[in-house]
């Protein structure tokens, strides 16, 4: 069984910078794309940002110029570097993995920015 475990999330004022980390538990195969999706309260979870296997990345318009995604094959990690943050961005963010077959997803981590 494949453990996703985010760390990195806290809370952070207006305008500061946080780097929240993925870490597989074992090697997944065949992997599509790693990213994070997040969910603040009473609203949808969304996609925030994703990498495929070929390194080509994706953001959501909201989070464009300050957030970068980023993939460390060796270490089966995926890391979001969040610069400029905003009172908006608060919310959990969930690290997801697909495959080829599997969608697999981790706890979550909570981050808060304060106005």
């Amino acid at each position: 069984q494949v453990q996703l475990v985010e760390s990195g999330g806290g809370l952070v004022q207006a305008g500061g910078s946080l780097r929240l980390s993925c870490a597989a538990s074992k090697i997944i195969s065949r992997i599509n794309t790693m990213g994070w999706y997040r969910q603040a309260p009473g609203k949808q979870r969304e996609s925030v940002a994703f990498i495929s296997s070929g390194g080509t990345t994706n953001y959501a318009d909201s989070v464009k110029g300050r957030f970068t995604i980023s993939r460390d094959n060796a270490k089966r990690t995926v890391d979001l570097q969040m610069n400029s943050l905003k009172p908006e961005d608060t919310a959990v963010y969930y690290c997801r993995v697909t495959t080829t077959a599997f969608v697999y997803w981790g706890q979550g981590t909570q981050v808060t920015v304060s106005s």
